[in-house]
């Protein structure tokens, strides 16, 4: 489980008008963090919906969660997957990297795309109580310009997705 950690930096801040200027910057130090767009076969994407405390409310976002010490980051976007989903991706493919909120939190989170999906599950955490939603991209793009998306990540994930027309490409590398 990744532990966080709130640490205090007194910087000196260079350039951009700065030069000299001393600052104490309070930041949050955050374990790596995976992200996965899961798609099955017939294009529609799973995605979980969970009880957020800080947003008082379930959210539907895209599985994730932190790299263990020692972890690879495909490791762990597989191990999420399985935990969260109960499915193994056959085939992983990195979409991009971000931080959260540079300003105080040092998470990074790497989003996945993953097809070919094989059921695979393994025991998640035991604190997570998750429900799976299954619908088309199209409709997860609905939900984000309906405001019922609101998870960051999920949302850079799913718009990486259909702007990139994942679904097509998917579907075109199976014929092959």
């Amino acid at each position: 489980m990744a532990e966080y950690e709130t640490h205090e930096f007194d910087v000196v801040v260079v350039g951009a008008g700065g030069a000299g200027l001393r600052a104490a910057i309070e930041a949050s130090a955050h374990a790596p963090v995976v992200a996965i767009v899961s798609l099955e076969s017939d294009g529609n994407v799973v995605l979980v919906r969970q009880y957020r405390l800080p947003a008082r409310e379930a959210l539907l976002e895209i599985p994730a969660g932190g790299v263990d010490e020692g972890e690879s980051i495909e490791d762990a976007a597989q191990r999420e997957l399985r935990e969260e989903t109960g499915y193994r991706a056959g085939r992983l493919e990195r979409l991009c990297g971000f931080y959260v909120s540079p300003g105080y939190c040092t998470e990074f989170i790497q989003v996945f795309l993953a097809t070919d999906l094989v059921e695979d599950s393994i025991e998640g955490d035991p604190d997570e109580v998750i429900a799976l939603e299954r619908m088309s991209l199209a409709e997860a793009v609905h939900l984000i310009e309906a405001g019922e998306i609101k998870d960051g990540k999920s949302i850079v994930g799913l718009l990486l997705a259909a702007t990139n027309n994942v679904p097509e490409r998917v579907a075109v590398n199976r014929r092959r």
